[in-house]
C-alpha cells in the first residue's frame, strides 16, 4: 500500500522542519544569526495513465491521466537573509555591519572564514580577534599603552593615547561580499566558508561597491521572529500528526483485508 510509504515521507519532512525551527529558536539570541527555512518538493510520480494518451480507436485523448505521487523530500535549508536590529553595547570593540558584507576571519588551519558577528576582542598580544581567538583580516594590533580606540563607519581604526593629542591610525577593516550569500557553508561559531555555490569573496572597504558600513558600540541581533517560528512549529506538529493518521488508517485497511473470510 503506497499510502504507508507516502505518509512516512511526510512525517520525515515535518520532522526536518521541526529540527530547523528548533535550531532557529535556540539561536534567537545569537548575534547576527539569520533564520533558516526548510524547503521541500514532491517526489516523482507513477504514470499509470499518461495525460494525452490516446484512449480509443477514434483518437480520443485522455485529458488528465492517472498520476500517483510518491511523497515529499527536502530540497534545501536556506538562509533567510535579513538585517537584524542593532543593540547598543558601548564596547569599543563591538561593531555592527549596517548593510551587506562579512568580516573576513583568518583561520589557523584552513581557508578564510567570514562572519557578521562583530563582538570582537583583544588578545594578549593586542591583536583584534573573534570571541574564539581567530584574527580578523587584515590584522590590526592595538598598542599596549592605548587608552581607547575608535572605529569609524569606513572601518578605519584609531588609537588614542593619554600623552598625545592626535590619534594614531592602526589600520582599516574590510568587508567581503558574495554573489550568492545563501550558498555559504555554515561551520558553527557564527562563521561561514565560501563554496562554489556562493562564488568567491569580493573584498572591499566598507561603504564602497554596495558594501555596508560599520557602527562601533553596537551588535546586530538575531533576525529570528519567535512568533512566526512558534506558528510554524504548530503547523509542522499538525502535519506530522495528520501523516501519522494516514499510516494508522492504511494499517487498519490492511487489517480489514486480512480478516476477510
Amino acid at each position: 500500500m503506497r499510502a504507508l510509504k507516502i505518509a512516512a515521507t511526510g512525517m520525515t519532512a515535518q520532522q526536518t522542519r521541526v529540527e530547523v525551527i528548533s535550531n532557529n529558536l535556540a539561536n534567537m539570541s545569537t548575534t547576527a544569526y539569520n533564520a533558516r527555512r526548510a524547503e521541500f518538493s514532491d517526489l516523482h510520480y507513477q504514470q499509470l495513465a499518461k495525460p494525452g494518451t490516446i484512449n480509443a480507436s477514434d483518437g480520443t485523448v485522455l485529458p488528465t491521466g492517472v498520476q500517483l505521487g510518491l511523497g515529499v523530500r527536502p530540497t534545501s535549508v536556506s538562509v533567510q537573509l535579513s538585517q537584524g536590529s542593532l543593540t547598543q553595547t558601548n564596547s569599543d570593540l563591538d561593531v555592527a555591519i549596517e548593510g551587506r558584507g562579512y568580516l573576513e576571519i583568518t583561520m589557523p588551519d584552513g581557508p578564510a572564514s567570514y562572519t557578521r558577528d562583530g563582538s570582537l576582542k583583544r588578545n594578549g598580544e593586542g591583536l583584534i580577534v573573534t570571541a574564539d581567538g581567530f584574527a580578523v583580516a587584515p590584522e590590526i594590533v592595538i598598542p599596549e599603552d592605548a587608552s581607547s580606540i575608535s572605529i569609524n563607519a569606513d572601518g578605519e581604526v584609531y588609537a588614542y593615547f593619554n600623552d598625545r593629542v592626535e590619534p594614531e591610525v592602526l589600520g582599516q577593516f574590510t568587508l567581503a561580499a558574495f554573489t550568492n550569500e545563501r550558498g555559504l557553508e555554515a561551520i558553527g561559531s557564527n562563521l561561514f566558508r565560501e563554496t562554489e555555490a556562493s562564488g568567491p569573496a569580493v573584498i572591499g572597504d566598507p561603504g564602497t561597491d554596495g558594501l555596508g558600513r560599520l557602527k562601533q558600540g553596537y551588535l546586530e541581533d538575531s533576525s529570528v521572529d519567535a512568533v512566526r517560528e512558534v506558528t510554524e512549529l504548530i503547523e509542522a506538529q499538525r502535519g506530522y500528526e495528520l501523516n501519522a493518521k494516514v499510516i494508522t488508517a492504511a494499517d487498519q485497511m490492511m487489517a480489514a483485508t486480512s480478516q476477510v473470510r
